[in-house]
Parts: structure tokens; C-alpha cells; sequence
């Protein structure tokens, strides 16, 4: 009897190792399909940035981003830019410049690690804690800190606004991710949701953020679903207002400085930001 339960034990063993070892690889593939860096030498990329009027932002001799102050003194806010899955935060001055064209604001790109030319690996774990620290050192300057999530980055912001609540002065979520876990469903029907690695779970996260929301959501999005945005935003309870793009695709939205929607948002978010 003992030596039939010894037996049992060691292939149930045997099986646990099997199955983690089954998660770790599922992990890694999942990862390799849901991050798409584009890696790049910091010296080049800070010559390319200098051409656009950003600076690097370094410190304690680690770089986490790009930084572009605003023309007009003082800023009235700083706006972490937290981008989407592909490419760097490099791509992102757009962000820049209709947030700028705006109002009175600074604009920091944040770049992921793994990303651009920051070390490290990307994972819903790497990326968050890059948030949380960006947000305690830009919040040293006194002035009102937002979070401006693109895509992926929208459900960055989310989680790391719950867990900063009393630091970010709101967020604005752009082609918002209801979570991995719904998009991967429509995308990928037959992978159970236990198997998601990075669940990024913004409509559990979201409610526990007090602060202002805005939403920006394309009317045709193939990629996050609008649907699923927009349930994102009628869950929310607190502050929020909404901005549609009716035929926009998911990459297809318009960034136009001339726009009033930005000066808008501005008014939402911080209401002394804007012209």
C-alpha cells in the first residue's frame, strides 16, 4: 500500500512539473504575441528625439522616457504618455502635440522596459511598476499628474491608478482595453482564460479610481472592439465623459491639433490646463 501511494506521488510530481512547466512556455508565447518593441541605441534615438523637442528622461543614470516641456510658463500639468504594444514611446509625440496645442502642459513619454532603448523584459508586472515609479517622481514637481493610456497603455493607466489613486489627477483612456483576457476571447476563442498570462484586467482595476475618466473610443475598432470600450465606460460609476470617433479604426484616429476635443478633454481633466 505504501509503496503503491510512493508511486502516486511521484507521478502526481511528475504531472505538477509537467503542467508548470506547460505554463511557463504557454506564458512566453502569449507574451512574444502581445509585445511588439522596437529596440533602439539611446544615442541615436536621442538625436532623432532632439530633432522633435524632446529631451531624455534620466534619472539615478536609468532612462525612462522622453520629456518635452511645455512652451509656456508654467505648466499648468504633466501628462504621462503610456503608449500601445508596437513600436516605442518615441512614436508618441503626436500626444505631444495636440496636448501642447491645447493648453499649458508637459508631456512625458514613458518607454517600457524592453522598449526603445530601456533594458528589461515587458510584462503586465515590468510595465505597471514602471508606471507607479514615473507617477511618484513627476508627482515631486507639485503640479497635477494625468495618464494618458493608448491601447494597451490605457490599461496600465487603470491599474496603476488603482493602486496611485491619491496621486493622479485623472486619466484619459484612448482605444480603451477592457482587458487581454475579453479581446483575446474574440481574437482567439478556443485558449481558455486561465492560460492569459497578462490578463491586464482594466475593468476590475478601473472602479477603484475616483478620479476623473475620459474615454476616446474609434467607432470601428478591430482590434480592442469598440463594444467592449464602451462597456468599459458605461461600468464607470465616477467622473467621466466620452469621445467617439464613429469610422475611426483602431490606429485610424485623428490627431489634429486644430481639434477642439483636445482642448476639451484638458477642461475635463484638469480644469485650469487648458485656453
Amino acid at each position: 500500500m505504501r509503496a503503491r501511494l510512493a508511486r502516486l506521488l511521484v507521478l502526481l510530481a511528475g504531472c505538477a512539473a509537467v503542467i508548470g512547466g506547460l505554463f511557463v512556455v504557454l506564458a512566453t508565447l502569449q507574451r512574444r504575441l502581445l509585445y511588439f518593441p522596437v529596440h533602439d541605441d539611446l544615442d541615436r534615438a536621442t538625436q532623432a528625439a532632439s530633432q522633435r523637442r524632446a529631451v531624455p528622461w534620466i534619472e539615478g543614470g536609468q532612462f525612462l522616457g522622453w520629456r518635452s516641456a511645455s512652451p509656456e510658463r508654467p505648466a499648468r500639468a504633466v501628462l504621462l504618455v503610456l503608449h500601445g504594444n508596437a513600436g516605442s514611446a518615441l512614436d508618441r509625440l503626436y500626444f505631444r502635440d495636440v496636448f501642447q496645442a491645447a493648453g499649458a502642459v508637459d508631456v512625458v513619454l514613458l518607454e517600457y522596459p524592453g522598449y526603445g532603448p530601456r533594458p528589461g523584459e515587458p510584462s503586465q508586472a515590468t510595465l505597471v511598476a514602471a508606471c507607479r515609479d514615473a507617477v511618484a517622481l513627476l508627482a515631486r514637481g507639485g503640479v497635477p499628474v494625468v495618464l494618458v493610456g493608448e491601447s494597451l497603455g490605457s490599461a496600465v493607466a487603470a491599474l496603476a491608478s488603482a493602486e496611485e489613486r491619491a496621486t493622479i489627477a485623472g486619466l484619459l483612456l484612448v482605444t480603451p482595453l477592457a482587458s487581454v483576457t475579453a479581446v483575446a476571447k474574440r481574437h482567439y476563442p478556443f485558449i481558455p482564460s486561465a492560460l492569459v498570462a497578462d490578463a491586464y484586467r482594466a475593468d476590475l482595476a478601473l472602479p477603484r479610481y475616483a478620479g476623473p475618466v475620459a474615454f476616446l473610443v474609434a467607432g470601428r475598432d478591430e482590434v480592442v472592439f469598440t463594444d467592449l470600450g464602451l462597456g468599459l465606460y458605461e461600468a464607470r460609476t465616477g467622473p467621466k465623459r466620452l469621445w467617439i470617433e464613429d469610422g475611426a479604426s483602431h490606429n485610424g484616429l485623428r490627431y489634429d491639433p486644430a481639434d477642439p476635443k483636445w482642448a476639451e478633454i484638458l477642461r475635463f481633466l484638469v480644469p485650469s490646463s487648458s485656453r
